[in-house]
């Protein structure tokens, strides 16, 4: 039904969405406090992480924030429809391909119910039907949203095209039907990504590690490579762009700045391990996997001997998400951008930068290190696909075949 809309219906839709958002800001926020006083006790008897009552945080800011992601969201050029092409196969007859949606997406997710409002926006803008499974943590405040959100659909649009999903037993009786759920997009966990996948035909969209690497080059300037690090690991440790994993060329530890980087990090609180080198170079502890994500005011050190060293290091221990250079080197730098086959590659700037509202997509679906389909923040464009349209005149295929007509194949645009 949504892609039966207009753009202009649905750009409407979205900025009701974000108003309604903001005016429910009260039993959202009371939701949430009442969710979170849950998450904190579960967290004192130790049987939930910090970095999962961290995601659970909403406030007024954050709420208005979100409301602006969605605006972004309606301000982008309408997805739909677009002509990717337009071919004359030959006279009168006349092929395009266009944008349209995916169909119905499943997205099922831990804590972080800010991904609500995203996804929402997201799927009303690209003209799909939507189901959404949040954690048990979160609830209340994923109820509250949706059902300020889906007030908002009404009475142009009923509110089921929106779906919430409340028990684990429907999950799993809803990822046996291929025939009804086109997408399922995982955010959360490992383990949560890794039991998806095995549990369900249906295609699986996002990632399951969060593995982040900064690489300092012997290049790199003090300043930027402490502001970088710093900021890659404690803007929001919990958040799957955060970095886990500081390489650090050998010539930085001969002369010392290698060692006044670490001061600064654990001057920010940070816990620091290392890999057998920067263990026993450094005095670390060293780390028990170099496959970790801490999620935690927490990361892996580890001395290379140059840029070829660092990257194979990232391609041997990394999950393809997001992993950076700092380097004053144009040389280092293009090495280094052209062979980190990872979703995102960035040179002299923070990892935390890979995020859809960061990147100018409005909002994300999610962030996915497949290679097929959509990679990076997913924004509107990951989720739409194609299709093609045949105009003619009464065409049949039996002419071409005897040779009485031919093709001609002629690109229009």
């Amino acid at each position: 039904m949504l892609q039966g809309l207009s753009s202009a219906e649905r750009v409407a839709l979205l900025h009701r969405m974000a108003d309604a958002l903001v005016a429910a800001a009260g039993p959202i926020l009371a939701a949430n406090a009442a969710d979170l006083a849950d998450a904190r006790a579960a967290e004192a008897r130790g049987e939930m992480s910090a970095a999962l009552v961290a995601r659970l945080v909403l406030d007024e800011k954050k709420l208005e924030k979100l409301a602006d992601g969605i605006r972004a969201v309606a301000a982008q050029e309408e997805p739909l429809g677009r002509v990717l092409s337009e071919t004359e196969l030959a006279p009168g007859l006349v092929l395009r391909k266009e944008t349209a949606p995916l169909g119905v997406i499943l997205v099922i997710f831990e804590s972080r119910p800010d991904a609500v409002p995203q996804i929402a926006s997201l799927a009303v803008r690209s003209g799909n039907g939507l189901l959404l499974k949040g954690g048990k943590e979160a609830a209340r405040t994923v109820r509250a949203i949706w059902e300020a959100l889906t007030r908002a659909l009404e009475p142009e649009v009923p509110a089921s095209l929106i779906g919430l999903v409340e028990s684990r037993e429907e999950v799993s009786s809803l990822l046996v039907h291929a025939d009804l759920i086109d997408l399922v997009i995982p955010r959360g966990s490992n383990a949560l990504v890794r039991s998806i996948q095995e549990n369900t035909r249906i295609p699986v969209l996002g990632h399951a590690d969060g593995i982040c690497h900064v690489y300092v080059d012997e290049a790199a300037d003090p300043d930027k490579a402490r502001a970088i690090v710093i900021d890659a690991k404690t803007d929001y440790p919990a958040a799957c762009n955060a970095m886990e994993t500081l390489l650090v060329h050998r010539a930085l530890v001969d002369d010392g700045r290698a060692e006044a980087l670490l001061d600064a990090l654990r001057g920010a609180g940070v816990a620091l391990f290392g890999g057998p080198r920067a263990a026993a170079r450094l005095g670390l502890e060293e780390a028990a996997s170099f496959h970790h994500e801490y999620g935690d005011l927490a990361a892996t050190v580890e001395i290379v001997d140059g840029v070829d060293e660092a990257i194979d290091h990232i391609h041997r221990h990394g999950s393809a998400h997001t992993d950076a250079i700092v380097t004053e080197s144009a040389e280092a730098a293009r090495r280094f951008l052209a062979s980190v086959d990872s979703a995102c590659v960035f040179h002299n700037a923070s990892t935390r930068f890979a995020d859809g509202y960061r990147f100018g997509l409005g909002a994300e679906v999610g962030i996915s290190t497949s290679r097929i389909h959509a990679r990076g923040p997913v924004g509107v464009e990951g989720l739409v696909t194609t299709r093609f349209k045949l105009e003619g005149q009464g065409d049949t295929v039996r002419p071409f075949t005897e040779g009485s007509r031919s093709f001609t194949h002629k690109r229009l645009r």
